[in-house]
């Protein structure tokens, strides 16, 4: 095989496999809101690590099913903004926002979140490594969440999401209070756009959700 030949099938993974990303990110969606947690335990890396020291499919199938169980009565994930880059040929990470509506109990909280990713491929297939949910807003659809403190579930405190903190550019805009001096940074290589604007930033939340 020569290098042409080499790369077109390089980029032909490339292809194929974003698509199966994006097909992935779907159906834990669908797996999650027909509350089929077997298959959604299914979409994960069989170590998957769960929390509490559990790892595996079963632990997050019990968790998912106890967590789903006691907080909500129906629920609907809409996928949106959907970003996927490479960091290996079977290693990927990727930002994805989800608009959700949540039953629960006499109340219809509405929420804006978005996932931070990691993704890798066992046996020629993609499977999700860890979900990271970074939270803007939950509330009653009837009340708007104007102000700080976005997420308002019922019976408990509002609290702050950390929808934006993995992005440092968030706080750095409101900070400034004006356009940015200097030239235009470069443009990020193609397969680290999220990395880039990440900048090292960590955010502590749930594995999974």
């Amino acid at each position: 095989m020569n290098e042409t030949e080499a790369e077109i099938l390089r980029r032909l993974d490339r292809i194929e496999s974003r698509d199966e990303l994006r097909q992935l990110v779907a159906k834990y969606a669908l797996a999650l809101d027909m509350r089929d947690i077997d298959a959604m335990a299914g979409l994960f890396v069989p170590d998957v690590a769960v929390g509490g020291g559990r790892t595996g499919r079963e632990a997050l199938r019990d968790w998912l099913d106890e967590t789903m169980r006691r907080q909500f009565d129906g629920t609907a994930h809409h996928v949106g903004t959907t970003i996927i880059e490479f960091t290996g040929p079977d290693e990927a990470v990727g930002i994805v926002y989800s608009k959700n509506e949540h039953e629960t109990g006499g109340e219809w909280v509405i929420m804006q979140m978005m996932y931070y990713d990691r993704y890798r491929r066992v046996g020629g297939r993609w499977y999700f490594v860890r979900r990271q949910p970074l939270y803007w807003y939950a509330t009653d659809l009837n009340r708007p969440p104007v102000g700080s403190r976005k997420m308002r579930w019922p019976g408990r405190e509002p609290y702050e999401g950390s929808f934006h903190a993995l992005f440092p550019s968030w706080k750095e805009y409101w900070h400034r209070g004006g356009p940015a001096e200097g030239p235009v940074a470069e443009p990020a290589p193609l397969e680290a756009f999220i990395e880039t604007m990440r900048r090292g930033a960590q955010v502590r939340g749930n594995r999974v959700r």
